[in-house]
């Protein structure tokens, strides 16, 4: 590596060192030596590329805050309501997975949150977020619902860290699923008849099917709305071919 390539690790080896420990000691109780220590650089060198620890933390929380904003922009831009809420949900959830260290430091020290413009912004995010997961209806129940699923978003992540990323997605997924219930998202179908060979369902009902093809519309993927009607892809494919 040569003497460039070293000067340009260096901040981002600061970074990762910081948001461990910020994740795990807390923001206000590491100090600005205990990160050069964990870098293994000198107080001089870690103020040489920070002037301060807000200047990291800043550092930290902006990638989780821009792309929590864009993963809602992109899902507000689908047309179907059905869409919007769903993509909305697992960008929502997907962000926090990526971020996990810098969300239980913002947890652990609940007084970073009131920060402006930190503050400012995860509440801008999280009031899209519910309007999105509620739909166009926006009724008080709606909203309601939506703002417990959002609050349940993001718990979870900090709650089981040890949990790997795809297994504790799809459990978070499931638990909006059954809070929105039937009426918002595919409803789970571990309970339904099965086929003849006790797998999955050979076939969907028409409501289902209906279901599907709108999800297809809308931008799903094939896998995804099998897995939501835990049906086969062939099933799907059967399902998309009839309609055309």
């Amino acid at each position: 590596m040569s003497a460039t390539d070293s000067a340009e690790a260096t901040p981002q080896r600061i970074l990762a060192a910081a948001r461990t420990l910020f994740a795990t000691g807390g923001y206000r109780a590491t100090s600005m030596q205990a990160i050069a220590d964990r870098v293994g650089i000198t107080k001089a060198a870690l103020y040489y590329h920070f002037a301060s620890k807000d200047e990291i933390l800043h550092r930290l929380t902006l990638p989780l805050l821009d792309e929590l904003e864009g993963a809602l922009s992109e899902a507000e831009s689908h047309g179907d309501p059905e869409a919007v809420r769903w993509r909305a949900i697992e960008g929502y959830v997907d962000v926090h997975l990526r971020h996990r260290d810098t969300l239980t430091m913002l947890v652990k020290d609940m007084t970073l949150l009131v920060q402006a413009p930190v503050a400012d912004r995860f509440r801008a995010a999280i009031a899209l977020a519910n309007d999105l997961v509620a739909g166009p209806e926006r009724g008080l129940e709606h909203r309601v619902r939506a703002s417990q699923v959002v609050a349940g978003l993001a718990d979870p992540v900090v709650l089981f860290r040890d949990v790997p990323a795809d297994r504790l997605k799809q459990l978070i997924l499931d638990g909006a699923r059954a809070l929105l219930g039937s009426g918002a998202l595919p409803p789970p179908t571990r309970g339904r008849a099965r086929g003849r060979s006790g797998g999955r369902p050979a076939a969907l009902t028409e409501e289902q099917a209906a279901q599907a093809r709108r999800m297809y519309a809308s931008g799903h993927g094939v896998e995804e709305i099998a897995r939501s009607f835990d049906v086969s892809r062939a099933t799907i494919y059967r399902c998309l071919k009839n309609e055309i």
